[in-house]
């Protein structure tokens, strides 16, 4: 059986529309059920906005079958996601989980699919990502996948017996914060992972991902990732963005589609090869350029606009 697919909208119709018509091009869609969860609006100049949302979802076709749920009321991205992903866990033994700006290649279904497949009774296997950053592949590599401590948010699969080991509420927390050796031992998977953490515990930002980073760390778990890219997140800069704008340092070497049947690890490990160049990625000297980079975008685009 296919894992289910579980779309997450809000307001952008255009990315929308260009997120089902990759989905739709997969050579798995038309055997795949869809669940597509909209949230409501906050404030009035955003229900034209949703109500857009919905005249798109209202017209999706090319899947197995549609479910469409639509919130009166907003839930928040963070809320909406973990209710939704709960909800069909169970139902089904895994799913698979977009949001709205993730654009997929045609074979992400058949990758997604075939990971969880293979690693479904695979403990140390916590979840299946379908994006990756455009990394070298090490000499004499020969697997289509790696595993990293981290788990992936621009198109991810997970199993429920995975998923319901997280702690959303983050219990914990003030325990791992005393602990000088859990920190470090967290932040090796990068190192804005306490950071954001501490962000997600008081609120300051809206985010399920990172308790999910958390869960897999305290499980000992590993993401297995593709070695070339199955998704890209076409939303970074979009005006509608529940996130910051941001200088796009995401942007991958995306996969041809034409793969259907893939090469992965026997042996859940980190290669050392993905592990320095995932672990440069999130270092704090990259991560400042970034951010110069991110205003001088910023300046720029203000610039043009003056």
């Amino acid at each position: 059986m296919l894992a289910p697919v579980l779309l997450f909208a809000f307001k952008r119709a255009h990315e929308l529309q260009q997120t089902l018509s990759a989905l739709r091009a997969n050579y798995l869609a038309a055997e795949t059920e869809l669940y597509v969860f909209v949230d409501g609006p906050r404030r009035d100049d955003e229900v034209d906005k949703v109500n857009a949302v919905h005249a798109v979802v209202n017209s999706i076709d090319g899947f197995k079958s549609v479910h469409r749920v639509y919130s009166k009321h907003n839930i928040g991205c963070a809320d909406s996601i973990i209710a939704g992903v709960t909800q069909i866990l169970k139902q089904h033994p895994s799913v698979i989980v977009l949001e709205d700006d993730v654009v997929t290649t045609p074979n992400f279904l058949d990758f997604m699919n075939q990971s969880l497949r293979l690693y479904a009774f695979v403990p140390q296997v916590f979840s299946i990502g379908g994006y990756t950053f455009p990394f070298r592949k090490p000499d004499q590599y020969a697997n289509d996948g790696y595993f990293f401590q981290r788990t992936c948010a621009w198109g991810w699969g997970i199993w429920a017996d995975r998923w319901n080991q997280v702690d959303w509420s983050l219990d914990d927390f003030d325990a791992f914060m005393a602990n000088p050796l859990a920190r470090r031992q967290f932040n090796a998977g990068g190192s804005d992972r306490v950071r954001m953490l501490k962000r997600a515990q008081t609120r300051d930002i809206d985010a399920w991902d990172i308790r999910l980073c958390y869960a897999e760390y305290k499980a000992g778990g590993y993401t297995l990732y593709p070695t070339i890219s199955k998704t890209i997140n076409i939303g970074v800069d979009s005006p509608d963005s529940t996130t910051e704008v941001v200088y796009d340092r995401y942007r991958p070497i995306l996969d041809s589609g034409h793969q259907r049947v893939f090469a992965l690890p026997n042996l859940v490990e980190v290669h050392p090869g993905y592990a320095r160049q995932f672990r440069r990625k999130f270092s704090i000297p990259v991560r400042i350029w970034n951010k110069l980079l991110t205003y001088g975008t910023v300046v720029f685009r203000r610039s043009k606009r003056a």
